[in-house]
């Protein structure tokens, strides 16, 4: 995770209208990461840092079909910078690493990143983690890690739960892949165009990833029990990767036991990839609306209530 810096460092930045989406590469200790880049008009008030699910790449969080719906120029406008990181084995680090990272090598890889980031870039208050799919387990891997010095400020994660549906543990197990309709739900989700415009965000998902699909349940446990900032959770109307009966829900808001704050949320009208369909905005305003409460507390400083 990067330290949070006392001001920008490195060169002058390069001159983009605000909100503008331009690809950026992050060293990685060593490893190139290919990313997306969005920054607002003047300091930011944080860095919010996307993180895309398996057989993804961070072109999921800049919906081509409609501009309107991509993470990237809302959060700009809204005044955060948004960083979208191709995780290890994606986008350019693909030639150099085709079997992929492990979820343990890979919280090393982008903790690397966000450091090389926050070297050249201000980050305004703090690191925001905001994750699909298995990029949520990558998420809550670098929130068990984060450190006070880090800044992060809170985690948003969709379509990543803590136990697999039966259908899915069953091709999960077997190493299938699974149908369209668990990856994306009915297709009316989506606007017209959305496959056609997605088709580069698409990538396979590197065999050593997917090694690490099945001992999830067990990790999710160890992990949520050492977050410490607040979580928020969504799950899709139309999501079937996961299991969401009442009790299995309290159990996965109870594993984060060093939590502040935890909540869990349906978003209406959507499938399993919620940034690509017509509930992407409203999702993406929903966490960064949980991004905002996560900064009150720093708002209000040593007397209590801020302003």
């Amino acid at each position: 995770m990067a330290p949070i810096p006392g001001a920008p460092v490195g060169g002058p930045r390069r001159e983009e209208p605000a909100g503008a989406v331009r690809e950026i590469v992050l060293d990685a200790a060593g490893l190139a990461l290919s990313a997306l880049l969005s920054e607002p008009a003047g300091v930011p008030r944080a860095l919010v840092v996307a993180v895309h699910g398996g057989g993804m790449s961070a072109g999921y969080f800049d919906g081509r079909a409609r501009p309107e719906l991509s993470l990237l120029r809302l959060g700009a406008r809204l005044g955060y910078t948004v960083l979208a990181v191709d995780r290890p084995g994606y986008g350019r680090s693909a030639a150099a690493l085709p079997d992929g990272l492990c979820v343990a090598e890979q919280t090393v890889a982008l903790r690397a990143a966000l450091a090389d980031f926050a070297r050249r870039h201000p980050v305004g208050r703090g690191v925001f983690l905001l994750a699909h799919s298995f990029g949520g387990k990558l998420a809550l891997s670098a929130a068990a890690q984060a450190t006070d010095g880090d800044g992060l400020l809170g985690v948003d994660i969709s379509g990543c739960g803590r136990r697999y549906a039966p259908g899915a543990e069953e091709d999960v197990r077997r190493g299938r892949a699974g149908d369209r309709r668990r990856h994306w739900g009915p297709l009316r989700l989506y606007p017209p165009g959305t496959f056609r415009a997605s088709a580069g965000t698409v990538a396979p998902m590197p065999a050593r990833e997917a090694a690490d699909l099945v001992s999830w349940p067990g990790v999710f446990d160890r992990l949520a029990a050492r977050v410490r900032v607040p979580v928020r959770v969504t799950f899709a109307e139309h999501e079937l990767w996961w299991r969401q009966e009442d009790a299995e829900l309290a159990a996965l808001a109870a594993a984060f036991t060093a939590c502040p704050r935890v909540l869990l949320e349906r978003q209406p009208d959507a499938g399993h990839n919620i940034s690509l369909g017509w509930a992407a905005r409203a999702y993406h305003l929903r966490a960064l609306a949980f991004l905002e409460e996560c900064l009150r507390p720093a708002a209000a400083g040593p007397g209590g209530a801020g302003p």
